[in-house]
């Protein structure tokens, strides 16, 4: 395979199209949020009258860099606020399942194939857990049908030795991945 089959897209909004609207609505209301404040401190600003005449604001205001410079650190300051709290509480929403999901997982590595990974309704990733669900439940129905095969052909007398010597060894190998997931 080449690796231009594989070049990804600068925006793909059709994978994970819910996840990726709710992050844009969030982090998009963010931005603007801090946008309309900082207009309005702009606006705020630029409404106050400085000085009586032209002369006097002339000789009073020396650089226009004087007269913004409340206005950048004021709006600077709102999204420098609202920057944290988007990175302090957005995350929670994705961590908080993705720590579950692992706890859960690790009861799979143990070999519990039963367990179900179970995250609240409104929890971002559900449909990733239930995707996993599946995966376990597949997995241990496989599994099951593998080692029902071989106790059908184990009880088969009529073959020959090296092929009961290969279910031998199937089950074996069957029996070390039971004990290597029961052991994890």
């Amino acid at each position: 395979m080449t690796a231009e089959k594989f070049k990804r897209k600068l925006v793909n909004l059709n994978v994970k199209r819910r996840l990726q609207l709710w992050l844009l609505i969030r982090i998009g209301g963010i931005i603007i949020l801090t946008s309309i404040i900082s207009a309005l401190i702009l606006y705020g600003y630029a409404r106050h009258e400085t000085i009586n005449t032209f002369y006097q604001a002339h000789i009073k205001i020396r650089r226009v860099s004087d007269l913004l410079l409340p206005v950048v650190l004021s709006g600077s300051a709102i999204s420098l606020i609202s920057g944290a709290l988007l990175a302090l509480f957005l995350p929670q929403k994705i961590a908080g399942p993705l720590y579950r999901i692992e706890q859960e997982l690790t009861k799979v590595k143990a070999g519990d194939f039963r367990t179900k990974i179970k995250l609240r309704t409104k929890d971002t990733l559900v449909n990733f857990a239930s995707e996993i669900n599946d995966t376990i439940a597949t997995v241990d129905h496989r599994l099951s049908d593998m080692q029902k095969a071989i106790n059908s052909l184990d009880d088969n007398e009529i073959l020959p030795q090296d092929t009961r010597e290969k279910i031998d060894e199937v089950k074996r190998l069957l029996n070390d991945c039971k004990t290597t997931l029961n052991n994890h």
